[in-house]
């Protein structure tokens, strides 16, 4: 796009926002009425693509719960899955582009949100307003600062509010946990979850040149609050996870899982005292445009001499010519004693002791884990009929903390960009911890960059510095403290503003 072409574009797109009004609230929107058992829940699917597929299979697949909305910038997401719903229930939801248009029907009783990441607090906090319940697609905010403003937003207008780590609805993953915390297989020494896939855009995602928009699809909206910017076909469908205005890389796109659950083993924290983050975007197939890191490792401390979150993302993984490297999305807990990790049934099952002398694996032995309902969309349900607390599998509160630690360690990243290092300067940073794990960690990047021939001592690694955090007030505190601080929300354009007070 020339410079002349690319100025108009922009030109227009911002005239096009004048035309949507700021959602005004006048009380709450929602009828008032409790849902009772017989009652049928009517849900309002905001975005249409991939994950809300799965949204529109879970809630047509329910009983007494009927999508009525269907919400989405691009028509051509919102007509497929209304020839979809109409097929599986009685009733043909309206499909609409603008999320504030299902928010004033007084009937809507939930909005199931699978948007991009950028839109996931927004929404929360304008159907919360609006006297809506909300499932919501990890991470509930696409930064620390909304994620806050989620949480009040839930506790103000008393809104169930279910976040989409679904691990926090699993009888395994509970089990796992409650072993941890036991101390009957030693104290917890590392937590470590690893997000570490193949495919969509995790090698490379190439180029796409800026072009004008398709002319049904409401660019501007589905912008909304991120920076105004021209169209390229990297953005919509799929690839804004790749690129900081709209996504969080993949250690806020898959990680967020596994990151829930590392942090749910850390007994009595909630965010860490301590953060910092190393690595970089390594292609095996030609350049592209995207920012964010394809292989990166974050460390966190919890302070007193607690125990370490080591997480990892390896996004060259999985290619069947390099067998030595798989996919690795799991959890694992290093103890004094030895490591819980799962079995031979994989990451869904079979999590066991394996003791540090050598001995054979053990299975879990601690009390059952209470779960109202071990499976995350009817449990969304069951709480939003209940209105009881304990009901909620996974509320705004543990997502915010889950989330954010996905974020604290991308801010590291960003600000080691602008100072970037070689491996031996990784080794450095690394070997200060003196931690088995961490050492591991930072090899197995090395030598999966190695299996794909890239030339790791002629690499550009980003080295986040070490960024220091006060857990209570959600704030970095010491060296670097103004640089991060200033990541920990965005500027938003109007009328796309999440508010300070909500």
């Amino acid at each position: 796009m020339s410079s002349l072409s690319r100025r108009k574009f922009l030109q227009g797109a911002a005239a096009t926002s004048a035309v949507f009004p700021l959602f005004t609230i006048a009380g709450t929107k929602a009828s008032g009425k409790v849902i009772g058992a017989n009652d049928t829940i009517r849900i309002g699917v905001a975005g249409c693509g991939g994950r809300g597929s799965s949204h529109v299979e879970a809630w047509t697949s329910a009983e007494k719960v009927q999508v009525t909305y269907l919400i989405d910038p691009d028509p051509k997401q919102t007509a497929a899955k209304a020839r979809y719903v109409g097929g599986r229930q009685q009733s043909t939801p309206k499909s609409v582009q603008n999320i504030r248009q299902a928010l004033d029907d007084k009937e809507l009783d939930a909005v199931s949100v699978a948007t991009c990441n950028h839109w996931h607090s927004l929404i929360t906090i304008w159907a919360c307003q609006a006297g809506k319940d909300v499932y919501v697609e990890k991470p509930i905010s696409h930064n620390v600062f909304e994620g806050r403003k989620c949480v009040e937003a839930a506790k103000k207008y008393n809104r169930v509010v279910q976040h989409g780590t679904q691990s926090r609805s699993s009888l395994n993953f509970a089990r796992a946990i409650a072993a941890v915390q036991s101390g009957k297989y030693g104290q917890l020494l590392v937590s470590r979850g690893s997000a570490s896939k193949p495919g969509k855009g995790r090698s490379s995602i190439g180029y796409q040149p800026f072009t004008t928009p398709p002319s049904d699809f409401d660019f501007n909206l589905w912008l909304g609050p991120a920076p105004l910017q021209p169209y390229h076909k990297n953005l919509h469908p799929y690839n804004w996870h790749w690129f900081w205005d709209t996504g969080n890389g993949e250690i806020g796109n898959q990680g967020v899982h596994q990151m829930d659950i590392a942090r749910w083993a850390v007994k009595g924290k909630n965010l860490p005292t301590k953060v910092y983050s190393l690595g970089g975007r390594f292609l095996n197939d030609g350049p592209d445009q995207a920012q964010t890191p394809n292989m990166q490792m974050a460390v966190m401390e919890f302070g007193d001499g607690g125990p370490i979150l080591l997480f990892e993302v390896r996004g060259l993984t999985g290619d069947k010519k390099r067998p030595d490297f798989p996919q690795d999305v799991t959890n694992e807990f290093y103890t004094s004693e030895g490591v819980i990790k799962g079995g031979d049934e994989g990451r869904r099952g079979g999590y066991m002791f394996h003791p540090k002398n050598g001995g054979a694996p053990q299975k879990l032995d601690v009390p059952e884990p209470k779960i109202t309902v071990a499976d995350a969309f009817p449990a969304f349900i069951n709480a939003v009929r209940t209105r009881k607390p304990e009901d909620n599998n996974c509320d705004a509160e543990v997502a915010h903390y889950s989330a954010a630690c996905c974020h604290l360690g991308n801010i590291s990243y960003r600000l080691g960009a602008g100072t970037p290092g070689n491996y031996k300067d990784c080794e450095k940073i690394t070997s200060q911890n003196k931690n088995k794990e961490v050492t591991t960690a930072l090899e197995k990047i090395r030598d999966n960059c190695k299996a794909f021939s890239l030339p790791i001592d002629e690499m550009t690694w980003v080295i986040g510095p070490e960024l220091t955090f006060d857990p209570a007030a959600e704030r970095f505190t010491g060296d670097n403290a103004e640089a991060a601080n200033k990541l920990l929300r965005r500027d938003y354009r109007a009328p796309f503003v999440v508010p300070e007070t909500v």
